[in-house]
This record gives C-alpha cells, sequence and structure tokens, in this order.
C-alpha cells in the first residue's frame, strides 16, 4: 500500500454519538496512545537539530515509523533512518528493512559489525551472538552523523530495566544511560536539554504494551515481515526456545532439527532470537495469542536477555538501545 493510499483512507472510525457523549469526544486507548507518540515525535523534531530514528525492520520500529509519517504527512518525515546490522540479521528483516525505507523515501545509515570485526575493532563472542557488539558501531555512527535525538521503539512493558526509562533518556558522552539520574517527566512535559556531545534516546511507544502494537497494526494495516506469522521451518530447541537452523544458528550434536509451525514474536540477531511455536498466521489469531501470553517477548525468546537479571540494564549502561 502506497503512503498516500494509506493516509488518505480512513483506517478507523470516529467515536459513535450518544445521547451522552453528543459531541464525540471519547478517545479509546489505541486513540490516546497514538496522539501522545505523535505529540512527543513532533516536540522532538521540533527541538532538535538532527534526530534519526532507530529502524530495524521489527514490529516496534515500524509502528514508530508509522506514527512519525502520521505525524507530518502530507509532508515527509523530516529525519531518516538508522540499522545496525549484525550480518547475523535474518534475511526477510533485511529485505524488508530495504524495501521499507525506499517506500517512505527516507535515508538509510547502516552501521555493520562486520566492519569492526574486519578491522579489529570488535572481536566474535565465544557464544556467536553479535547482539552485544552492536554497541560501539552504534555509538559511532550516532557520533560521525552527529544525531542528537535518536528515535527507538522500546516499551515499558518489555524488560524492567526499559520499564523505569524515561521517554526521553538522556545519554552522556559516552552513550551510557545513569539510572538514577533521570529527568522528571510531568504533565507530559519532556526536557531534551543536553550538552555538547550528548544526546537523548526517544520512545514514543514507551507506554504501549505488546498487545497494544498489534492492536494498532491491525488497526491501522501497517505491513510487517512475514516471520511474525506462522509458518513452517526448520527448528532445534534450545533453552527451551526453537532456534532456526542456518548459517548462524547451527544445532549441536545432541540437538534434533525438526520442522515446526512457528513465528517470531521479536526480531533481532538470528543467533540468540528463538521463535515460538504457533498456528496464528493472521492478525486475529496473533492479537489472541498474545491476549493470552503470560510471558513478554523479550523474556520468551531473546537469549541475551537470559544473561543474567540485569542483562538489559547493564547493556544500556553501556549504550545500547
Amino acid at each position: 500500500m502506497s503512503i498516500d493510499t494509506q493516509f488518505n483512507n480512513d483506517t478507523h472510525s470516529a467515536p459513535e454519538a450518544t445521547p451522552a457523549n453528543p459531541k464525540n469526544t471519547s478517545l479509546s486507548t489505541l486513540d490516546v496512545l497514538e496522539s501522545e507518540a505523535i505529540h512527543i515525535i513532533r516536540e522532538v523534531a521540533a527541538e532538535f537539530e538532527r534526530p534519526v530514528l532507530l529502524f530495524s525492520g521489527g514490529k516496534d520500529s515500524v509502528t514508530v515509523l508509522h506514527l512519525a509519517a502520521k505525524a507530518f504527512w502530507p509532508a515527509k518525515i523530516p529525519f531518516g533512518l538508522l540499522h545496525v546490522d549484525t550480518g547475523h540479521n535474518f534475511d526477510e528483516i533485511i529485505r524488508f528493512r530495504d524495501e521499507t525505507a525506499e517506500k517512505y523515501g527516507l535515508d538509510l545509515t547502516v552501521a555493520k559489525v562486520q566492519d569492526y570485526i574486519d578491522d579489529g575493532r570488535l572481536r566474535e563472542r565465544p557464544d556467536g551472538t553479535r547482539n552485544t557488539l552492536q554497541t560501539q558501531p552504534l555509538l559511532d555512527a550516532i557520533t560521525g552523523g552527529k544525531f542528537d535525538a535518536v528515535f527507538g521503539g522500546a516499551r515499558r512493558d518489555e524488560d524492567k530495566a526499559r520499564a523505569k526509562e524515561r521517554i526521553l533518556s538522556l545519554r552522556d558522552e559516552f552513550g551510557g544511560w545513569n539510572p538514577s539520574s533521570q529527568r522528571p517527566e510531568l504533565w507530559n512535559l519532556f526536557n531534551g536539554r543536553h550538552l555538547p556531545g550528548e544526546h537523548v534516546r526517544v520512545f514514543p511507544i514507551s507506554n504501549f504494551t505488546e498487545l497494544d502494537v498489534w492492536s494498532y497494526i491491525a488497526r491501522e494495516g501497517i505491513d510487517l515481515p512475514e516471520l511474525y506469522f506462522a509458518h513452517d521451518r526448520e527448528v532445534f530447541q534450545r533453552d527451551g526456545m526453537w532456534w532456526a537452523t542456518g548459517e548462524f544458528s547451527t544445532p549441536r550434536e545432541d540437538e534434533t532439527v525438526t520442522t515446526k509451525k512457528v513465528r517470531y514474536r521479536t526480531v533481532g540477531d538470528m543467533s540468540c532470537t528463538g521463535a515460538v511455536e504457533s498456528s496464528a498466521d493472521d492478525l486475529e489469531s496473533i492479537l489472541a495469542e498474545v491476549a493470552a501470553t503470560t510471558v513478554t517477548e523479550r523474556g520468551a525468546t531473546r537469549a541475551d536477555d537470559r544473561i543474567s537479571a540485569a542483562a538489559m540494564e547493564d547493556r544500556k549502561k553501556d549504550g545500547y538501545f
């Protein structure tokens, strides 16, 4: 669907007039969340000189991109996209990333972990995952691009470290996050002041839940990579997760490869992201599945978050997303 077609068509109907509500003033939860996110995106675009959107091709960054398009439509989104490519991404995600950037007509900056390994600035981890190696390429790309505000799709319900991070999160001159020196955000007033060399991470959908994101995707008709929908795939089980077989994810001698119908709740480095068994191959069945789950998508499918109880917070202090 083209951008013009998507926003010229009504994607949801207005509240219905009733005797108790003659002016159609009620807003749904999704309306409120959308309004808040658009407000944040517009405020940051107006206040900062060089914003950029971290875009992985995952559902959350796709949702933020859609919100940015609505925030400035019919004008073009006034900032570009940034992706840190581990070299271990799913092919479907990279293809979707490139197609989406072209569809919106946005500049796409790609920082590659492989370049850092090739010239010795980074070394492969013994476990083979590159997810934690993204931090230095990310910080260098932010510095090189002189980006002072970096939009991301993180949400508070994903992890306890993200739950206590502000919507506008100040990062120091080394890209680090200090949880004890966060700024208050009363009455939706956001303080973006920062010193030269510092920058701010911005999370417009921080107050969305996973179910809110999927409900919004369904309401807005947002395109997603096919990995999010149930499909047959060769997998093997490790640490209670189904791992896809591939160049960067190979089974050990005692791990049996089988074909399962699976889908991905989150997409990241192929070497640390697991799938879940699922028959949910459309939005309606995904919504029902997510509504019934009791484990967050990162808790269920991300091996890098299982290194320690504070794995996410430790990475964020070093400059991670």
